[in-house]
């Protein structure tokens, strides 16, 4: 019986709480009538067909357009890599483990786990990648003498700037290491870096300019 008054009591309090004008006028009695709420949809419909009448909504839709137009052709720059004050050398060695079975679709080994695999072994990386700064002249200014002094056989690699508007200028294939893919690999922690096949090895060269 006990509980029974405090959960009744407790009904009480949070009727109360949540109706503060209830509290105030519980001696009034009255006529009570059901509440109206509008038509949420219809609601929205007329705030859409507002703003397409007075060209909110274009100029909402094209200045979205222009926001990720400019993400894509001025990429977020690289934070982890800065411009090389000394000349720094580093090998990568790309040879990894096959861990587990390799197999076709009828289940025949094609690599078996514990095998060597070298890429370079299979795939050679016949043009150097030149990785720097689109946003530093003189970087740009090495990276073109590197480019024609190779009559174009380079790739060029940014990690800051727009690779579109240097695309434009250049009139070549100019690309961007997105999310710090390549960079991550190889450990190029400075620009204007160079990679170049070594034998079995990449051979990484951060020059100072």
């Amino acid at each position: 019986m006990r509980s029974s008054k405090h959960l009744s009591a407790a009904l009480v309090l949070a009727v109360t709480a949540l109706s503060p004008a209830w509290a105030a006028d519980y001696d009034k009695i009255g006529p009570t009538y059901p509440v109206r709420e509008p038509d949420m949809l219809a609601w929205i419909e007329q705030r859409v067909a507002a703003k397409v009448a007075s060209g909110e909504a274009l100029r909402h839709q094209q200045q979205q357009a222009e926001k990720i137009k400019h993400k894509l052709v001025n990429p977020e720059p690289l934070r982890s890599v800065t411009r090389a004050r000394k000349p720094r050398t580093l090998y990568y060695d790309p040879t990894f483990v096959v861990e587990e079975n390799i197999t076709d679709e009828g289940g025949r080994i094609l690599v078996a786990a514990g095998t060597t695999i070298n890429p370079l072994d299979r795939v050679g990386l016949h043009r150097p990648l030149v990785f720097f700064d689109a946003r530093d002249k003189n970087q740009v200014a090495f990276a073109k003498r590197y480019l024609d002094g190779r009559a174009g056989l380079a790739k060029p690699i940014l990690v800051g700037g727009s690779y579109f508007e240097l695309m434009r200028q250049w009139q070549t294939p100019v690309y961007f290491d997105q999310q710090s893919a390549l960079i991550r690999k190889l450990g190029i922690r400075h620009v204007p870096a160079i990679v170049v096949q070594d034998g079995k090895r990449l051979r990484i060269d951060e020059i100072a300019l």
